[in-house]
């Protein structure tokens, strides 16, 4: 059986992984056994924050929300109670816009949460 010698496989292999580590500190994009444990634990990282992310957007949007309800004299849960008995389905990012750009508005979205509430 004839030698297969696997060089320019190992050599794209590991060029990949050194490709990814560039900009790592110290030995981390240097030596091929380090950078590739960095890369699997910054793939790792990447992957989990793609996910936070989204969580803290919503963290963000409540409470704007909420300074915005403050400000017209009712807490974030019962005005959120009664836009959904009052029929009104607006998402969380876009009642934060709606706060943060037309104040008038959103005291509107107030009152007919209040009447809702009322019924």
């Amino acid at each position: 059986m004839a030698r297969v010698k696997g060089g320019t496989v190992t050599r794209a292999r590991r060029k990949k992984i050194l490709k990814m580590a560039e900009g790592y500190f110290g030995s981390k994009h240097l030596l091929f056994k380090t950078a590739k444990e960095q890369v699997c634990h910054s793939l790792r990282y990447a992957y989990n924050s793609r996910r936070l992310v989204k969580r803290d957007y919503r963290k963000l949007w409540i409470k704007r929300i909420n300074a915005a309800c403050r400000v017209n004299n009712i807490s974030y849960s019962v005005f959120m109670n009664g836009l959904k008995k009052g029929g009104i389905e607006i998402n969380r990012k876009m009642l934060s816009e709606i706060a943060i750009a037309d104040p008038k508005a959103f005291t509107g979205l107030v009152e007919t949460s209040k009447k809702a509430l009322a019924k």
